[in-house]
Order: C-alpha cells, then sequence, then structure tokens
C-alpha cells in the first residue's frame, strides 16, 4: 500500500467487514486482508440504538484485541472507541428511536485504524439501512 491511500484501503476494509453477512464470510474476508497486511476484526450489533452504543464500542474494543488489530493500550484502545464513537454518531439521526442490527468491523494497517457500522434499523416494517466509517491514527 502507498502511504496516500492507507487511510482509504483501511476504510474500504472496515466497511467491508461490517458488511460481510455471516461468520465464514468475515472470517475469509479477515484472511484476505491479512495477507494484504491488513488487520480486521468484527462484532455482531443488535437492540434499540441508544442502549446499543456502549455495547457497540465495549465490542469493536474486544473483538479489536482478540483479533490482533490492536494492543491492550491506551491509544490503540482510544483509537477504536472514538472511531466507533463517531461512526455511531454519524448515524445516529437516522437510528435514534429505533431498533438496529448489523455490524461493527475494524481494520488497521501500520497507523491507520478505521472502525465502520453497517446497520438494519427499523421499526415492525419500516426498515431502513446505514452505514457509517471513521479514521483514526494509532502508534505503530
Amino acid at each position: 500500500m502507498s502511504k496516500l491511500s492507507d487511510n482509504l484501503t483501511v476504510a474500504r476494509a472496515a466497511v467491508r467487514l461490517a458488511l460481510s453477512p455471516t461468520r465464514a464470510d468475515e472470517q475469509a474476508l479477515k484472511e484476505e486482508l491479512r495477507r494484504a497486511g491488513v488487520a480486521g476484526a468484527a462484532a455482531d450489533i443488535g437492540g434499540p440504538f441508544l442502549a446499543s452504543i456502549p455495547l457497540a464500542i465495549e465490542r469493536a474494543i474486544v473483538s479489536a484485541k482478540r483479533e490482533g488489530v490492536i494492543r491492550d493500550e491506551h491509544p490503540h484502545v482510544g483509537a477504536v472507541a472514538g472511531a466507533a464513537r463517531e461512526a455511531l454518531a454519524q448515524v445516529a439521526t437516522r437510528a435514534t428511536g429505533f431498533d438496529v442490527g448489523g455490524k461493527i468491523g475494524v481494520a488497521r494497517s501500520g497507523e491507520h485504524l478505521a472502525v465502520a457500522a453497517f446497520f438494519g434499523v427499523g421499526l415492525i416494517h419500516l426498515d431502513d439501512v446505514a452505514v457509517a466509517v471513521a479514521h483514526r491514527a494509532v502508534p505503530k
């Protein structure tokens, strides 16, 4: 990856992870990304949107640590938490007051880290879709 495109590559990877429909697809994608030099993780999220925010941030951190995307260090954990919070804030106007179901994806290469959220937003049969991505820089 060239230095100018690392942030875009990592953001695309996070979005692809969030969009992965099955665990098998997610695992295959993580392996493909790993071969390309990008570490990735994902976690399922669901429930009332506002109540899901802390859980989504926690799951992003836990999955990123478990998959080796980040180290258990303050700057790394803070970067995932901040990017996850920002991505969730981007979809808040669409999702507040509704139930959501979907996935949060985390990707990292070098100093670039991105978190993406992909949700179905709905109430009974009035479904909508929301997607967001946020980027942070982390120390190598």
